[in-house]
């Protein structure tokens, strides 16, 4: 789910950017301030970018539409607010290796990607005392894939208005197709995110952090 170079008039991919700019700023400074020593967060995040990286490659049928692995929300439960800054190094490499997206839109796919990141980790630490770790996890991987499709559906529409072009009943129904098509995507992710969570949490539970293993 990428938004490639030239779709989007400036002042959107220029606003992505500084969407991008302010919530890795952010990021960083929360982790600076949560971890003792933030740079061993940077072992598990290269890892979970690279996997990120990787996922793109894997494309999975689902009609009308062939997609890949999103992991954001994946992500999201085990990185915290440094899913963010792991997601847009994870978008450039895309960019630069597959042509996924573009540099110019960078900012906006971020934005699209990371804010479910962040929500999604923030639904799992919230939820899981209620709902148990795997449910949490389950809805955090759910819904990572559900806001990223809904976020890009609402700035596409929103690049085609700035633009003035009237969007026809055409585009709606293949916009809305793509959406939905990412659906039985996010039942997917749900469930492989809560298979991930609960081997980590048998196996190797500090990788989870602090509250994932209480």
């Amino acid at each position: 789910m990428h938004i490639s170079e030239g779709l989007l008039p400036a002042p959107l991919w220029l606003g992505g950017y500084g969407i991008t700019a302010l919530l890795t700023g952010w990021s960083l400074h929360l982790l600076q301030r949560l971890e003792k020593d933030p740079r061993r967060q940077l072992p598990k995040a290269a890892l979970l970018t690279a996997a990120f990286f990787v996922a793109s490659s894997l494309h999975l049928p689902f009609p009308p539409a062939s997609l890949h692995l999103l992991l954001n929300g994946l992500m999201g439960v085990m990185l915290g607010a440094l899913a963010y800054p792991a997601i847009v190094v994870g978008l450039f490499f895309q960019a630069v290796a597959f042509g996924h997206g573009g540099l110019t839109t960078l900012g906006i796919n971020a934005a699209i990607m990371g804010i479910p990141a962040l929500l999604a980790g923030g639904i799992f630490r919230a939820s899981r005392r209620w709902l148990g770790t795997g449910w949490a996890a389950f809805w955090a991987g759910a819904v990572g894939v559900v806001l990223a499709a809904l976020l890009f559906y609402g700035v596409v529409l929103a690049a085609l208005r700035r633009e003035g072009i009237p969007s026809t009943s055409a585009e709606h129904l293949a916009l809305t197709s793509l959406v939905a098509a990412h659906l039985p995507l996010a039942v997917v992710e749900g469930l492989f995110t809560r298979w991930v969570v609960g081997f980590l949490q048998r196996v190797q539970p500090e990788l989870l952090g602090e509250d994932a293993q209480r």
